[in-house]
């Protein structure tokens, strides 16, 4: 499914700022009407005045707030009952700073409703109408640290890991639907969500850090391309290729009625 708009509606989450607000405008230009969900209104607001003067595209604000059920929940049926909408970005996320063991469970608790509880019950209300009406499309943003989980933040890892696994198995699940799946991996992009979590880009190597505009630009190519996994950093995406036969020739051999001799 190529993303341009036949006046279809896209659904962002976290449109008030960095990732969701760069698809905001990059859909736009496509022709999409948007809705766009974040907290901050009055940010919304000025994103869709910007929108609307520059593309003459329909936009309506859904302010909401996903770390709160009844917020999810709000959402959700409107991704259940409205059918112009056609695409869903979940683009919202946090991040935390520091190990396991130093987080706080008010921090913690904020990250698993946005990363992992939102994200999935938006992208069920998605897949259940999209594939009734035989089209639409659900792009999960994730990140690079899903692939390398010893190396960062325990918490903030395991949860992309879970929206990369999430997303292929709903791969898996709607094949045949009519339903596209993708999930985004970034590596680290110059966005707000580092500020956010107490930590900075002043230590990072400007040579690993991109910019939001080429990181949506780079993933909305690997939409129209049809991947299911893009990860827009990667320069060989053999490499991922080779990644994922690896991972599916242990297949044959994750379950059987014995252990393994090693274990005896």
């Amino acid at each position: 499914m190529n993303a341009s708009s036949h006046a279809q509606t896209a659904l962002i989450t976290g449109a008030s700022s960095g990732i969701g607000a760069t698809y905001a405008r990059r859909l736009a230009a496509r022709g999409y009407n948007l809705l766009l969900v974040a907290r901050n209104q009055t940010r919304l607001q000025l994103l869709a005045d910007e929108l609307i003067a520059s593309h003459g595209v329909q936009v309506n604000l859904l302010a909401a707030d996903l770390e709160q059920h009844a917020d999810i929940e709000k959402v959700a049926d409107r991704l259940r009952s409205d059918e112009q909408i056609s695409l869903l970005v979940n683009s919202a996320g946090v991040a935390l700073t520091g190990s396991l063991a130093e987080a706080d469970i008010d921090s913690t608790y904020s990250l698993l409703q946005i990363n992992l509880l939102a994200l999935t019950m938006l992208s069920s209300a998605a897949a259940v109408r999209f594939s009734l009406a035989g089209r639409g499309a659900i792009i999960n943003i994730g990140s690079v640290v899903s692939l390398l989980p010893e190396r960062f933040n325990a918490i903030y890892s395991a949860s992309k890991a879970y929206v990369l696994s999430l997303s292929q198995s709903m791969h898996a699940e709607l094949s045949g639907s009519g339903v596209q799946v993708q999930v985004v991996l970034p590596g680290v992009t110059r966005t707000e969500i580092f500020e956010r979590s107490g930590s900075s880009l002043a230590q990072i190597p400007p040579s690993m850090v991109m910019e939001v505009d080429d990181l949506v630009d780079a993933a909305l190519h690997g939409f129209d391309q049809g991947e299911l996994v893009t990860i827009p950093s990667l320069p060989d995406s053999n490499e991922w290729q080779a990644l994922t036969q690896a991972r599916l020739q242990l297949a044959p051999n994750l379950s059987h009625n014995k252990p393994a001799t090693r274990y005896h």
